[in-house]
């Protein structure tokens, strides 16, 4: 684990560097306090600019300008170059790095210019000034195009970050659109459960009414199937509210699934208000047979009476993998779809083996993918898990529990 330690709000590593560089300049100065001209007077002009080197990060351009403020009052003092200027070196790669403005970097240069010539007039050489001024003009340069390339490389990797970050907030926004869209679909299915529950209600209360006299045993019949459909309308309406409560922040879930698009189109498409079952699953896989798919259908167990909204569940989930496996395995990906009724839960597997080819034009998505199937099985308190296989191609499976009152079959009576 990391642990980014701070001092006065900058990281601690470049105070550290910050005080070594300090402590150097301040070294110079005091090193040639005796024999440098100016003495103690140029010893202080030195520990000046070196506090002024503090602030280097946070304030480049106003560190600059009171350094080469106090290399002026050295020039006019006469004390030629000494060896705290290298903090002058410093101010101008500071001032390139760091000024929010490349045009105070350029500015910065113009006056090293200056100062380079002034201070090869005054040093004290056997060789010509000139060549003194090209000597340290090369090294000013060198300096100036240095801090030039980590500037330029230290704006590359800000961008980079920003855009990452950009992303990161575009894609979480679009996940919880999906989230919030896919909860409104639920919903809306949930709603046709529950009021078709209550049609079956009101048809069997009426029919115990009418045979309660003439037949008192299907009128008892009519009256558990009444109870029996007002308990499970009861339990899909509590996960109806469920629902339409505050959504919690979506999971993206990683690797490949099915994108936005419009519903009503294409293999996965449905009428709008189609109520859907394990009943219509044949269909189903008929439609992406012939988009291409090799489907194999599974049913293992002992089938059991389900809930509307489970069944719904059951099918959109496949629906949601044989839209991802044409997508992304392709035409003449070989899938086996699964429907396991264990005893206490049904799970369904869709797997492909991405062997296929690219479709001809892309399939449209019955929902949202795996945001889409996520939301739909956490409805039923289930688990769902999606990956690539080993074997190779891609892998979707979810685990509903049964509920407590398993679902009923509906008597009309006569």
């Amino acid at each position: 684990m990391t642990v980014n330690r701070t001092i006065f709000g900058r990281p601690l590593r470049s105070v550290a560097f910050d005080v070594f560089v300090v402590g150097m300049v301040v070294l110079f100065g005091l090193a040639g306090l005796v024999n440098q001209p100016g003495g103690w007077k140029a010893a202080l002009v030195g520990a000046a600019m070196a506090v002024a080197l503090l602030f280097r990060r946070s304030h480049p351009s106003a560190v600059a300008a009171v350094v080469a403020v106090l290399a002026l009052v050295q020039v006019f003092a006469g004390w030629g170059p000494l060896a705290f200027d290298v903090a002058v070196l410093v101010a101008l790669y500071s001032v390139v790095k760091y000024a929010d403005r490349l045009r105070d970097g350029v500015l910065a240069g113009i006056t090293a210019a200056v100062g380079v010539i002034l201070a090869a007039l005054q040093t004290e050489s056997t060789v010509a000034w000139w060549a003194t001024a090209i000597y340290i003009g090369l090294v000013t340069g060198a300096v100036w195009l240095v801090a030039l390339n980590v500037r330029t490389r230290r704006l590359y990797v800000l961008s980079l970050e920003e855009r990452a970050a950009t992303l990161e907030r575009e894609r979480e926004a679009e996940a919880r659109a999906a989230v919030a869209g896919e909860r409104t679909r639920i919903a809306r299915e949930l709603h046709d459960v529950v009021a078709h529950s209550m049609a079956v209600m009101i048809v069997q209360a009426d029919g115990a009414r009418f045979m309660l006299d003439r037949d008192p045993e299907t009128a008892r019949n009519a009256v558990k199937v009444v109870a029996d459909t007002g308990r499970q309308a009861l339990e899909e309406m509590r996960r109806l509210v469920g629902v339409l409560r505050e959504p919690s922040p979506p999971d993206a879930a990683a690797g490949p699934g099915p994108t936005d698009e419009p519903d009503g189109a294409g293999v996965a498409a449905d009428p709008e208000h189609r109520r859907l079952a394990l009943t219509e699953l044949p269909a189903l896989l008929d439609r992406f047979r012939a988009a291409g798919l090799r489907v194999r259908h599974t049913v293992t167990g002992q089938p059991v009476p389900l809930p509307a909204g489970l069944e719904l569940t059951l099918y959109r989930v496949v629906q949601e993998g044989l839209t991802n496996a044409l997508k992304h395995a392709g035409v003449g990906a070989a899938v086996e779809v699964t429907l396991d009724h264990a005893r206490d839960a049904v799970v369904v597997r869709v797997l492909d083996d991405g062997r296929g080819r690219p479709p001809v034009s892309p399939a449209p998505s019955g929902g949202h993918g795996l945001v889409g199937m996520r939301e739909r099985v956490s409805v039923y308190d289930g688990s769902l898990t999606a990956g690539p296989r080993l074997a190779g191609g891609w892998q979707v499976e979810a685990r509903l529990p049964l509920p407590s009152t398993p679902g009923t079959t509906e008597v009309m009576a006569a």
